[in-house]
């Protein structure tokens, strides 16, 4: 369970940690999040879950035997590209979509063995934030944010101070009175997470959110969740295909691809060796060219947030005496660490390619592999 700690609210007010936005009718309470605390409770459990849609071929298999872990406060990515089953496998978290077969577990407690009125409840837990906004057109932002609980029969009074006060966390307090129309895209996305904060939830869906906005508008809807995260210790699920949203926010992530889990780990452990091939093309989009063709001496080192790259080749030819060749690089920032990943040309000569790669085998924070058939 999270504690509270004293900390500066940045930009969440002060009123609102304090009242941890709680009335009755809402158990869960918003908490700042101490960092060694997060994680270490399962907050959403999937257990072989798998979802298969009828058709005239007798069905498609959107979701096979999908297990995941995911820890109370963490901002867990699901990333795979289009048609890897990433939506429907979010719609099952909420029970928005039934699984065919399998358990969803939210503290627990199996969504699929409840019945429709114990959902209902469970669900005032789970709050979701869509690509397109999904924005009663019809109401003003204040409206629109008071409408989950308005359904929860929050008092009207209480329903618009929490609304004032949550337009005040995704940084529009001057636009209680403004439609959606007047609105920008980015504007429109911090309404809808005002909405999805609404009922107290411990769990904020992200469906593709960032994807229908400008780099811009992205980096700063990213950056008012993570704060919120942070701030108020509510558990994220970040549904996307872009590695750039993961890198941003994420602190764990899982692969999927046809369906399938590939792999799963820390957003470093992913980012520094992915383990598998489709894991590989998410994070290396613009790598390497494998193929038949024979090639000897190439490898790929990972540099895990404690190195940069320049120094490893320059302490090569200087302690070692062996040069080798650059071919490709990729360096990027993860959780403000530097990681990055580089293809190196070994010499010829086999004495110098093993001197090379026991002198890199030892230094820390660098993993290494050898790129069988490489073709560039």
């Amino acid at each position: 369970m999270t504690k509270d700690r004293k900390t500066d609210p940045g930009s969440v007010p002060r009123a609102l940690l304090r009242r941890g936005l709680t009335s009755s009718g809402f158990g869960h309470t918003m908490k700042t999040c101490h960092p060694k605390e997060r994680g270490e409770s399962p907050v959403i459990e999937l257990k072989n879950v798998s979802k298969v849609f009828p058709n005239a071929e007798g069905g498609l298999h959107a979701l096979t035997d999908v297990s995941l872990t995911i820890g109370d406060g963490a901002v867990y990515g699901i990333v795979g590209m289009s048609g890897a089953g990433k939506s429907t496998l979010v719609r099952c978290i909420n029970l928005l979509e039934r699984p065919t077969s399998g358990q969803v577990l939210i503290d627990g407690a199996d969504l699929c063995a409840m019945s429709r009125r114990e959902l209902i409840v469970q669900r005032r837990s789970i709050s979701m934030i869509f690509q397109q906004f999904n924005l009663l057109m019809q109401r003003t932002c204040l409206k629109n944010i008071c409408f989950p609980m308005e359904i929860a029969r929050v008092g009207r009074g209480e329903a618009e101070k929490r609304a004032r006060e949550l337009l005040e966390v995704v940084g529009l307090p001057d636009k209680a009175e403004a439609y959606p129309a007047q609105l920008s895209g980015g504007q429109k996305q911090r309404v809808a997470i005002a909405r999805a904060l609404a009922c107290d939830p411990k769990i904020l869906l992200c469906d593709e959110a960032t994807s229908a906005l400008d780099p811009k508008t992205t980096r700063d809807i990213l950056r008012l969740v993570k704060d919120i995260n942070q701030r108020l210790g509510i558990t994220v699920v970040v549904i996307t295909h872009e590695m750039a949203v993961v890198e941003e926010i994420c602190t764990h992530v899982a692969i999927l691809d046809h369906g399938r889990v590939m792999e799963t780990g820390t957003v470093e452990q992913v980012f520094s060796s992915p383990q598998t091939e489709a894991g590989r093309r998410l994070v290396y989009p613009d790598g390497v060219v494998i193929d038949q063709l024979p090639a000897a001496n190439v490898i790929r080192i990972a540099f895990n947030g404690g190195s940069s790259y320049e120094p490893l080749i320059a302490s090569l030819a200087i302690d070692c005496g062996v040069k080798v060749n650059i071919l490709g690089a990729d360096t990027r920032n993860v959780n403000g660490q530097a990681f990055g990943t580089m293809l190196l040309g070994l010499p010829g000569d086999p004495a110098e390619a093993a001197k090379a790669i026991a002198y890199i085998k030892n230094q820390p924070n660098v993993n290494m592999e050898e790129v069988r058939d490489y073709h560039g």
